[in-house]
Formats: structure tokens, C-alpha cells, sequence
């Protein structure tokens, strides 16, 4: 005896064979998430980020869940002079909840120019986070999108030599706004990537004390004495070590055809666990970066 359909399961069923893809945030998140409390400082949040690969950590308010700001590792590269995770976190968040659909959260992703959105119940707790990856790897592989890549793809990719000290490489990669930079060999063709995460790996906060003096004498008294203020000013800054870009670059790069489908690009995505893919065209010629933020797209047409 065939048993009854549930009108709920024809329903899905319908909406991702003809309409695209039904899904809630609850099912897509992450919910082991590494998570950093405040009061902190730079070097909790830094060692944390390395021992956990994250480039960017939710921030709690101290012995609660109370999802108070986000940091990332922009946040400190950008200001080396800053040690308190109160003033290094964004507060202005966009967050998403358990029950949205994750449409919802690509189009606030889009909006928003970001990747990473943390997930909170209606007390304000963090009960997980939701990244472009994420809906890539777990929605849009569900979809059928025949669209090329070059359709959605960045055609604007900062590169560099190979053998560029990372210091040069990361002001050039800085430079476009981006999060990777590509790294080229001595005949201009691709030969490996490299991430911000990569570049922190690399880098130490070195502080440095400068004086600077002034005299003030009183000004037609010969007998007064000159008196002489000394301020002394410690600043932070970024040091690379020595390395050049290759031996931190990833090789054997994985890219995609222009031509590729934004399906296949996906699936190539979720099995290769990376959320870019440099772009080649026809001829084998570097055309383009299509990351997971930029396939996103897809789920929202």
C-alpha cells in the first residue's frame, strides 16, 4: 500500500525543482562556534584566530552569550596601535536568526559586503555563525545554475611575483581591498594564492619608542634658564618575516573555466573545502577570481 504524501515534503520538493533553493539558517550554520569574550585584548584574540584557523571571531559579552561585536583579522592588521577588543570590534552587526531562510541572509551578505554573518536567538545570544561558504557549499550545490562564472566573477585581481618579499605583496593586495592576492612565476603564469590568513601567519606587532625633544628659553633674559620638554611616543607596526611570497603561497592552485557552471564551480568549492577559485579563459590566460561571496549571487536571482 503506497503511503500518503506529506503536502510539507511535495511543497520543498517543488520549491527546489522550480523556484531554487528552500532552506533554513538552522540547518546551514555552524553552531560549534569559537567565540572570544570582553574585556580582552589583541594578543587573546590573535593566539585564538591562530590556533583555530578563523579569520573572524563573534565577541561575547564576559560569562554570557550576549553576541556584543565581531573582530577579524583586518580589524588587526588595520590598527596595530590598538590593544583592547572593545575597540577593535565592529558593534554595528548584521546577524541573522535560526528561522530565516538562507536567501535572506545572501541577500544581507550582498547588501552588507560581508561573509560572515553571526546567527542569534530573540535574546540576542550567539547560537551560531553562517558564512558565504556555508550556502555555497550546503544550498547553491543543491540548485542547478547553468550561468557561466564569468558572470559573476571579479575581473580586477591583484598578483604578484613570486618571489616579492610578503611585505610587498600584502601593501599590493591591500591595495584592491581584497582578501588574496595571486602569485605569478618568472613567465607571468599562475602559480600560487595566497590569503590574509596566510599573511598573518607571518606577521609579529613590533612596538618602537621615538624621543622627541624641545627647548623654550625666555626670550631677552640672560640669565633665564632654557628649559627642555621630552616626549617620548611608542607606536606598533607590522613586521613580515623574512620569507618571500612563495614559500607561503599555496601552489598547485585549482582554477576554473571561464565557461565553467556556476553549479560545477559549487560542488569544485564544497570538494576542495576553498572559497575561491582563480578563472581562466579560453586560451589558458588568467581572466579573473570567483569567490564563494560572489556565487552567492546565484541564490538570489
Amino acid at each position: 500500500m503506497r503511503s500518503a504524501c506529506n503536502p510539507l515534503d511535495y511543497y520543498f520538493y517543488y520549491y527546489i525543482v522550480n523556484i531554487g533553493v528552500f532552506m533554513l539558517v538552522k540547518r546551514t550554520m555552524s553552531k560549534n562556534v569559537v567565540s572570544v569574550s570582553v574585556p580582552g585584548n589583541r594578543e587573546k584574540v590573535l593566539d585564538l584566530m591562530r590556533k583555530e584557523n578563523k579569520a573572524v571571531l563573534p565577541v561575547v559579552k564576559e560569562d554570557t552569550d550576549i553576541l556584543v561585536g565581531l573582530v577579524t583579522r583586518s580589524d588587526l592588521i588595520n590598527n596595530p596601535d590598538e590593544e583592547q577588543i572593545a575597540m577593535l570590534m565592529t558593534r554595528d552587526l548584521v546577524t541573522a536568526s535560526p528561522s530565516e531562510d538562507v536567501t535572506e541572509v545572501a541577500k544581507k551578505m550582498i547588501e552588507n559586503d560581508v561573509r560572515r554573518v553571526p546567527v542569534v536567538n530573540d535574546d540576542g545570544e550567539l547560537v551560531g555563525i553562517i558564512t558565504s561558504f556555508d550556502l555555497v557549499s550546503k544550498a547553491l550545490t543543491k540548485m542547478t545554475v547553468d550561468d557561466a562564472v564569468e558572470n559573476y566573477m571579479i575581473t580586477t585581481v591583484p598578483t604578484t611575483w613570486e618571489k616579492a618579499p610578503l611585505n610587498v605583496a600584502f601593501e599590493s593586495m591591500n591595495q584592491f581591498g581584497l582578501k588574496s592576492i595571486l602569485a605569478l612565476d618568472d613567465d607571468a603564469k599562475l602559480s600560487g594564492i595566497l590569503t590574509e590568513t596566510d599573511f598573518i601567519s607571518e606577521i609579529e606587532i613590533i612596538s618602537e619608542r621615538s624621543e622627541h625633544s624641545s627647548t623654550v628659553g625666555t626670550e631677552g633674559d640672560k640669565w633665564s634658564w632654557d628649559s627642555t620638554s621630552v616626549l617620548y611616543i611608542e607606536k606598533n607596526h607590522l613586521k613580515f618575516t623574512d620569507k618571500v611570497v612563495s614559500d607561503v603561497a599555496v601552489g598547485n592552485v585549482e582554477v576554473a573555466n571561464s565557461k565553467t557552471k556556476v553549479s560545477d564551480c559549487a560542488k569544485k568549492m564544497k570538494s576542495l573545502n576553498i572559497e575561491q577559485i582563480p578563472v581562466i579563459g579560453v586560451e589558458g590566460d588568467l581572466v579573473g577570481l570567483v569567490r564563494a561571496s560572489d556565487l552567492i549571487k546565484a541564490l538570489v536571482e
